[in-house]
């Protein structure tokens, strides 16, 4: 097995010291057109608009996927509510807000992917959807934010209830940092720092598990509301133009084997 990702962090922002408050989360808005099943290469664009700017996100999958939703359709993010104190699978003393519209990508395949910005962001969240039958395998450390688990005081994601937990392990001397779960996991995970690359491997065939993304902001609008910040000095700070963070690996998003478009 290859080394899943290589990452290249040249700028790893890291949080506010003390005390941390859910943040607003802008989410990525899919465009063009609804798309059924896809095997062989498969190209999706979107924007992420945050206060001051507007990203462009663009994923590639080799393998194909097993839908796309742009527009319309159900609701997977539903159940529970947002807010500092929500009980929906997405939200946590991190993030704010669940993804606001319907858009997803349902992936159906074992295999690499990519998540490519225009210009570098602050704190990738991926927003998953019942991982029952698959995993997601990065070669960079992630945390959990929340997931659907009435144990925990969240309500059940929209396919059922389920937990998440991360496993690492080490491949031809690799460490390697696997999301995994059991029963039906709905949630958000996060990467601390910038990227403009995003990377990682499905680890098995399922109909379908599915995803969007989102950013606290863009690198450069971290950094001015951040300046104290150990990273964030003019003189390690480069300007956008120059910003090269390659990739780190995410999320995957759950689906059942049940379902149907």
């Amino acid at each position: 097995m290859k080394k899943i990702m290589s990452i290249h962090c040249a700028l790893a922002l890291a949080l506010l010291s003390g005390s941390v408050s859910a943040a607003q989360i802008y989410w990525a808005d899919w465009t063009g057109n609804n798309q059924g099943s896809v095997t062989g290469s498969f190209t999706a664009t979107g924007t992420i608009t945050t206060t001051t700017a507007t990203v462009g996100v663009t994923y590639t999958n080799p393998q194909g996927i097993g839908f796309y939703q742009a527009s319309g359709g159900a609701y997977y993010y539903s159940n529970g509510t947002d807010g500092p104190a929500g009980t929906s699978p997405y939200t946590s003393a991190l993030v704010d807000n669940r993804p606001a519209t319907t858009d997803i990508v349902a992936l159906r395949y074992a295999g690499a992917q990519t998540l490519t910005f225009s210009q570098a962001i602050a704190n990738p969240v991926f927003a998953y959807v019942s991982l029952n039958g698959n995993g997601y395998a990065f070669d960079q450390d992630f945390d959990i934010l929340s997931f659907g688990d009435p144990s925990d005081g969240n309500a059940c994601g929209y396919w059922g209830c389920g937990t998440s937990y991360k496993q690492i392990v080490t491949v031809n001397g690799q460490t390697e940092y696997q999301l995994l779960g059991t029963g039906e996991p709905h949630g958000t995970l996060r990467f601390t720092g910038t990227f403009d690359t995003v990377s990682w491997r499905s680890l098995s065939n399922e109909y379908w598990n599915g995803f969007t993304v989102g950013v606290q902001g863009t690198a450069v609008e971290f950094c001015a509301a951040n300046p104290t910040a150990p990273e964030c000095n003019s003189s390690t700070v480069p300007e956008p133009a120059s910003l090269a963070l390659l990739g780190i690996g995410l999320l995957g998003l759950g689906a059942g084997r049940r379902r149907k478009l």
